[in-house]
């Protein structure tokens, strides 16, 4: 899987260079950690973003959004945004905080 560097520079925009967070090269794309974990990621085939378990329904619902499959599995809580999901600024921000939002729940690494 190849890098989006037009999406990885969206998302660096959108998180802000916020305390607690590092890049790197993950799932075949760049990731984001804050604090250790996982939050979102950037991939030539969308974005990735961690919702958390049981709380991504309503991010299913939306066009062009859908679970994110790693090695055929569905990955819970995790779903994949398409481009016209992440290019719409409005939902890629919601889909960014609701994945803060889970991860700054979580204890850091």
């Amino acid at each position: 899987m190849a890098r989006d560097e037009g999406l990885e520079e969206i998302l660096r925009e959108d998180l802000g260079g916020m305390s607690g967070l590092m890049e790197k090269a993950m799932f075949g794309g760049w990731a984001w950690l804050l604090d250790g974990n996982l939050l979102c990621a950037a991939r030539d085939d969308g974005m990735l973003a961690r919702l958390g378990k049981d709380r991504d329904g309503w991010a299913l619902d939306m066009p062009d959004v859908v679970p994110m499959i790693s090695r055929g599995r569905r990955m819970q809580g995790w779903v994949r945004a398409g481009p016209s999901a992440f290019g719409d600024d409005a939902l890629r921000r919601r889909l960014v905080d609701a994945a803060l939002a889970f991860v700054r729940s979580l204890p850091a690494k």
